[in-house]
């Protein structure tokens, strides 16, 4: 973490450990030293208490910044390999306690990959593998800061997740102050206003990447040009539309550059001329085709409308739009 990351870090978690740990928590848990950690610059150690428990018995936090359905053996290959090869979970994931009733009794702040690997694990033939975990008394904005600033210089977040993440907190936490939430992380507020910015990308583009790990804080920036007029909006939309029928037909494409490249040079279509009227002979079926181009109107009509056809309908056209003046 850098030192900013590492204040912010601290800042959270001042005084979240001054209370001691009740006799049936000493029981279920583990007691050890924790090692200087680098989230403060102090030389002494701090003793807590870890518990090993079910991971059925936790939940996500409802405002957790990973999406914990997009988590798979793919991009959890790594805490797989690492949890197999230590023979346990090294890392302790942060936890608040929940009221009894409601269904678990621990929802996870920060450590969503450990408690899914930790559930594949016992779910493949590791059934003795137990959830690490670190119980702590946090606030709805402290949990949120804390989650943050453990994940924010991590890869396998992507940018969408987070934005999402930040919106909703901004309006939560902050009163909809982007300047507040900026101060409170320690960002810039530019920097958090691209994030903000991608959180309000259409869903029709969303949909487009299919995957929404893909979508990259600086495709939204690169995209929003084309969302500057309707003519330039639509060719852009009618690219989403593309990209989501090639996945329906088998030809995705699955690399997010690749996607963005695609939506990223829409063609316009010509914008077809608008029939305002067809002014016709009584008994003909075909006649004088006014249509709208910008400004203009553009009369058409077939070959072979007799003169007699031509004649009627046009004189209907110049009674309608050139009424002839009485004096």
């Amino acid at each position: 973490m850098s030192k900013r990351h590492d204040d912010v870090f601290n800042d959270v978690l001042s005084g979240l450990d001054s209370a001691k740990s009740q006799d049936t928590d000493r029981q279920s848990g583990t007691r050890f030293l924790k090692r200087r950690t680098g989230l403060s610059e102090r030389a002494d150690t701090e003793e807590k208490t870890l518990r090993w428990v079910d991971p059925a018995t936790c939940r996500m936090w409802v405002q957790h910044n990973r999406d914990y359905d997009l988590l798979n053996a793919d991009n959890c290959a790594d805490l797989i390999e690492g949890m197999r090869a230590q023979g346990q979970q090294e890392f302790p994931a942060i936890v608040r306690k929940l009221d009894a009733g409601e269904g678990f009794e621990y929802e996870v702040i920060c450590g969503a990959r450990r408690h899914w690997t930790v559930s594949w694990l016992r779910a493949n033939n590791y059934s003795k593998f137990k959830f690490l975990i670190d119980v702590r008394e946090l606030t709805d904005e402290e949990a949120f800061r804390l989650a943050d600033i453990e994940n924010r210089d991590r890869r396998d977040i992507s940018d969408y997740e987070r934005a999402v993440d930040y919106s909703m907190a901004c309006m939560t936490y902050y009163g909809g102050s982007q300047k507040v939430m900026a101060a409170r992380l320690e960002v810039s507020p530019a920097w958090l206003s691209r994030y903000l910015q991608l959180a309000k990308l259409p869903d029709q583009i969303v949909l487009a990447y299919g995957d929404k790990t893909l979508i990259k804080e600086r495709h939204a920036r690169g995209l929003r040009r084309w969302m500057a007029n309707p003519d330039d909006e639509r060719a852009l939309f009618d690219r989403c539309s593309e990209l989501i029928q090639r996945r329906q037909t088998g030809e995705p494409i699955t690399d997010g550059q690749a996607i963005f490249n695609f939506l990223n040079a829409p063609t316009k279509k010509a914008s077809q001329p608008k029939v305002v009227q067809v002014y016709k002979r009584v008994g003909e079926k075909e006649g004088l085709t006014l249509r709208k181009v910008g400004r203009s109107y553009k009369l058409e009509f077939d070959e072979g409308l007799s003169r007699e056809a031509v004649k009627d309908a046009f004189a209907q056209f110049m009674a309608e739009h050139y009424p002839s003046r009485r004096h």
